[in-house]
C-alpha cells in the first residue's frame, strides 16, 4: 500500500512540472518578455511604391546602385590584373 501512494506521488509530480512550466511561462507572456523597440515601427520598414512615379525611382535607384557596384568590380578586376602584370614583369 505504501508503495501505490508513492507511485501517486511521482504520477502527481511528473505531471504537475510540466503543466507549472507551461503555464508560469504561457501566462502574460507579452508582457514579461517583450523587449521595447525590438521591432521596427511602420517609418522604418520598407514601403512598397504604389504611384507610377515611385515605382520608376525605386527603379532607377536600384540600377544606378548596381552600375556603382559593376564599376567598383571593374576597378577591383583591373587592380588585381596591374597587380599580376607587376608580379610578373618584377620577376
Amino acid at each position: 500500500m505504501v508503495k501505490f501512494g508513492l507511485e501517486l506521488f511521482k504520477f502527481g509530480t511528473y505531471l504537475s512540472f510540466p503543466i507549472g512550466i507551461m503555464y508560469y511561462f504561457g501566462t502574460n507572456i507579452e508582457e514579461r518578455f517583450s523587449v521595447p523597440g525590438f521591432w521596427p515601427s511602420a517609418e522604418q520598414s520598407n514601403t512598397i511604391p504604389k504611384d507610377r512615379d515611385e515605382i520608376r525611382a525605386e527603379y532607377e535607384r536600384i540600377v544606378a546602385r548596381q552600375r556603382i557596384k559593376q564599376a567598383e568590380q571593374r576597378e577591383r578586376e583591373a587592380a588585381l590584373q596591374a597587380q599580376a602584370q607587376h608580379d610578373d614583369n618584377s620577376h
